[in-house]
């Protein structure tokens, strides 16, 4: 049995098990558990309904810190941000970022507002559709969803489609949506972690399009995220390694993401996602505050590229909540 004199850190999740995406969250709550005992914490998992009373029963316990993992409520992810700003409310530290970077980073059409204005490269975009070339090509995205929720071949479509296309999709899914331009290329995602020397630029993943038709759309959509037995999971590996073959790119994106960090205000953790267009421009299509934390997901794959094991770096992202403890002791 682990030693848990070092104090409570509870792990928090508002998942159920109705939707992979979100079975996902709950195995990612169980593995940080894991990982924190064996750190020598006392850790234990929480489950949030609507009513936040697993919340309310924390303060009395004094826990050293909570490890949020709550991405929506309810499968509504326009409500995560209201985990962050009740911990703060109670006087509890916590993980990850705070409720004014998920405020921020929660709409994609808002995220790509502020990376625009900060004159970061991002597609083009159209919130209802109208505006766009017609003969473009562009994607058809939910605008508060961070899961790919519905994303698939047909998401991708003419701009002169896209105000149909959108309105369909919001019916189907309940969701609002809008279009980007869709940007023919490669796909990458970068992983930043907050370290005591400051923000550090894991080693950037590639996601790999094998067995795509030519005129299959290249997107990492819901069954490549989160359906195993599928053909767009198998053909969507990552591949490390681009700072050794291309480093101009990787210091590109390095660079671009590193920016994001200090622009909405993140903590602890976060990644950042890109296309590179065929001239090798990059573009940011969207940051996440919250990225997947199972052993097996991005994140962790990039740490263990750079020599951190799954335990080291739940240790690193529950550093930065210790550090402020440590500070007012």
């Amino acid at each position: 049995m682990a030693d848990t004199t070092r104090g409570l850190i509870p792990v928090l999740h508002a998942a159920t098990r109705t939707r992979p995406d979100e079975i996902d969250t709950i195995l990612a709550a169980e593995a940080v558990a894991r990982a924190l005992a064996r750190l020598g914490y006392a850790a234990e998992i929480v489950a949030l309904d609507a009513d936040f009373q697993g919340l309310e029963s924390l303060p009395p316990r004094n826990p050293l810190a909570v490890f949020n993992l709550v991405d929506a409520i309810g499968g509504d992810a326009r409500l995560a941000p209201m985990v962050p700003a009740r911990l703060e409310a109670l006087g509890l530290r916590y993980t990850g970022a705070p409720a004014s970077a998920w405020l921020d980073t929660l709409s994609k059409i808002g995220t790509k507002l502020r990376l625009a204005h900060a004159g970061l490269p991002t597609p083009d975009w159209s919130a209802d559709g109208t505006g766009l070339d017609p003969g473009a090509r562009v994607i058809v995205k939910p605008v508060w969803e961070h899961g790919s929720l519905g994303m698939d071949d047909a998401s991708v479509t003419s701009g002169g489609a896209a105000a149909q296309v959108i309105a369909e999709r919001t019916r189907r899914w309940h969701t609002e949506h809008f279009a980007e331009i869709f940007i023919e290329g490669r796909e990458f995602n970068v992983s930043l972690l907050e370290t005591g020397g400051g923000v550090r630029v894991l080693p950037i993943a590639e996601i790999l399009f094998e067995g795509f038709g030519a005129s299959d759309a290249k997107i990492v959509g819901y069954d490549a995220k989160w359906a195993p037995e599928t053909a767009a999971f198998i053909g969507t590996p990552r591949r490390f390694g681009i700072e050794r073959r291309e480093p101009l790119l990787a210091a590109a994106l390095a660079r671009h993401a590193r920016a994001c960090w200090p622009l909405f205000g993140a903590s602890g953790y976060a990644r950042v996602d890109f296309r590179v267009a065929a001239d090798g421009r990059p573009y940011i299509l969207e940051v996440n505050m919250n990225p997947c934390l199972t052993p097996d997901a991005g994140l962790a794959a990039a740490a263990r590229e750079a020599g951190l094991a799954y335990d080291e770096l739940v240790a690193a992202i529950v550093a930065a909540p210790l550090a402020d403890l440590k500070a007012t002791a």
